[in-house]
């Protein structure tokens, strides 16, 4: 095996930090770490850098880049509640990590949602709390009001920020559906909600983007937060680069981590680190990199080979995913869709000169159609009453104080809490269903947003005696879709939540542009839809909405006993060692996750300085 020049460069650093993942968060707390001379900061990531890549950076060519080698392509155990069924589980593997494949859309969760990470003991993590890092990161570019009433794309200035490095905005171009969304959700007794940012995400509304409006990119972290400090002396990254475990050693009673090990090019290499390890691997990767070295459950870790040096059964655990169906449905075959561009070269050639030459067109259009809404919405008060009952039943002694919060929020009338997603775009998104030729599809997506249903994600065990388990082997991703004894109240839920989806498509002036629904079958005419069985359809359709969180939780009040980081995201049982990313969430929320995990770096970055600042005074 040879050596790596590269490696070589980036082991000539006395870093006082390193970032183990260039990603989402990772990078901006690289970025802000750097921002400090005195500091000197390494980046480790996996993947390439791909900052000119066309696929990650047009929007209307979201979702080409899963199944590429910009994506993990990790996929879970078979799901007993899914039929037995596995199913990939798409994560970014390039610089920018998941937030360069994600579907651009820029969202936050109500108050509530953080406000219960606080009340489980995590000071400083509620909705005011959290609130100044979402607008750190985000240069927001508000509409006048004749653009927000003609996209009903409004908003509340205040709640956002005009300094941060992401540029957040509403589209200039919207779908060919996108016109009929409030009007049909209106009709169906869904409010506009004109300020959907500002803690309360409850009604249909017009999602904002993470795009450039001068470039018409994509705005990512790589973009936004890498590439400006990258001319900075003190940040180096490496990349293509394959952390194996973080180096613990034992001071006295304390365990310290004290470096990196990571191959490079087909050879190993340590790195030291005066300061701190920040691990922003993400929530399938972080409590795979944890139980590397010797962090977790002692039988986990054992079974891989791996020497036992901090317990702690928590890490890998309280996976928590939002879950999602799609149906689909034939439209006017004169609309354009992503679909259609990647068919007709001669639609995707006029398409593409028309972004090259005035950045407008299908190549800038993404989908913003989004609905949050409680149960109560669309099922009966005496389906709401009997799923409390169930769920009393699955229930009796709650004891964990997040199945407090979660059974809380279900059983109290519902509230206003954004329980289920729909939102809808054109072409046709369903692995399930293949597209006719000629034809033209928009896909509405059902996606619960407070799961009962935990798993988990762990190593797997040594393959055999005298070997270890290693970065290179896959982590086992265990979701327990509709498993548990909350799982049963997930799938009554979904299933209420198609009926609804198919009435907002079957109701004008949307519907005027339907020609029928094709996957699953529309019910027949003379039986209607209103006692249509979906329940088979939702168990051998379900995936996952690529939202995982939860798995290096913070402890909160229940410390250690409860979780894997405390409130300022150090790791229990080690010094030197803190995690920032979407794992250290506690508690699902009812949002797409990127937002929030730009602002969790964000503040993780502020703890960082702050301790360090304190630790040289």
């Amino acid at each position: 095996m040879g050596s790596s020049s590269e490696a070589e460069a980036f082991l000539r650093h006395n870093f006082t930090h390193v970032v183990i993942g260039g990603v989402t968060a990772g990078l901006v707390v690289a970025a802000r770490l750097s921002e400090n001379p005195a500091l000197t900061v390494g980046i480790i990531e996996a993947g390439p850098v791909a900052i000119d890549e066309p696929a990650i950076n047009i929007p209307g060519r979201l979702s080409e880049t899963l199944f590429t080698k910009y994506d993990w392509q990790f996929e879970i155990t078979p799901q007993p509640g899914l039929n037995g069924r596995k199913l990939p589980w798409n994560r970014g593997k390039v610089l920018g990590g998941s937030s360069a494949l994600n579907l651009l859309l820029w969202t936050r969760g109500s108050r509530e949602d953080y406000d219960a990470w606080e009340q489980l003991g995590n000071e400083g993590w509620g909705w005011d709390g959290i609130l100044p890092f979402f607008k750190k990161s985000e240069c927001f570019h508000a509409p006048n009001k004749e653009f927000q009433s003609q996209h009903q794309a409004y908003c509340d200035p205040d709640a956002h920020g005009i300094d941060g490095p992401l540029h957040i905005i509403y589209p200039q171009e919207y779908v060919a559906s996108h016109q009929y969304w409030h009007a049909t959700l209106n009709k169906l007794g869904v409010e506009t909600n004109r300020s959907h940012a500002s803690g309360e995400n409850v009604g249909c509304w017009t999602s904002l983007t993470g795009i450039d409006p001068n470039s018409q990119r994509r705005c990512y972290s790589a973009t936004a937060y890498y590439m400006p400090a990258a001319k900075r002396d003190n940040l180096v990254l490496l990349s293509e680069a394959t952390v194996r475990e973080i180096l613990l050693e034992k001071d006295d009673d304390d365990w310290i981590a004290k470096g990196v090990r990571f191959e490079h090019k087909g050879s190993e290499y340590t790195i030291r680190v005066s300061g701190e390890i920040v691990l922003s691997a993400g929530s399938v990767q972080s409590p795979q990199l944890l139980e590397l070295s010797g962090i977790g459950n002692p039988e986990i870790l054992i079974a891989a080979g791996i020497d036992v040096k901090i317990e702690n059964p928590n890490v890998g655990e309280n996976l928590q995913e939002h879950m999602l169906t799609m149906m689909v449905y034939e439209i006017d075959p004169s609309i354009t869709t992503p679909e259609a561009l990647r068919n007709d070269s001669a639609l995707a050639k006029a398409a593409d000169e028309e972004y090259i030459a005035t950045k407008t067109g299908p190549r800038t259009a993404v989908g913003n159609s989004a609905a949050y809404l409680p149960f109560s919405h669309y099922m009966s008060a005496s389906d709401i009453s009997a799923l409390v009952s169930k769920l009393a039943a699955a229930y009796p002694n709650t004891r964990h104080p997040r199945e407090q919060i979660l059974v809380q929020r279900f059983a109290s009338g519902d509230g206003e809490a954004g329980k289920m997603e729909f939102l809808l775009d054109v072409s046709n998104y369903s692995p399930f269903f293949e597209s006719q030729p000629n034809k033209r599809y928009g896909t509405m997506m059902q996606m619960l947003q407070y799961p009962f249903s935990v798993g988990s994600i762990h190593i797997p065990p040594a393959p055999s005696r005298g070997h270890h388990t290693t970065s290179a082997d896959q982590p086992v991703i265990d979701p327990k879709y509709y498993a548990g004894p909350g799982g049963h109240i997930d799938f009554l839920s979904m299933v209420a939540g198609q009926r609804f989806g198919h009435r907002i498509c079957s109701t004008p002036p949307l519907a005027d542009i339907i020609v029928g629904r094709v996957f699953p079958p529309a019910p027949s005419s003379e039986n209607g839809d209103s006692d249509e069985d979906l329940s088979d359809w939702v168990r051998n359709t379900t995936i996952t909405d690529w939202h995982p969180v939860g798995t290096c939780a913070m402890g909160g009040s229940g410390g250690k006993a409860n979780g894997v980081v405390d409130s300022r995201l150090r790791v229990y049982g080690v010094k030197g060692l803190r995690v920032v990313d979407a794992s250290i969430m506690p508690l699902q929320i009812s949002a797409h996750l990127q937002a929030t995990v730009y602002a969790i770096g964000e503040k993780g970055a502020s703890m960082i300085m702050e301790d360090w600042e304190d630790s040289k005074a």
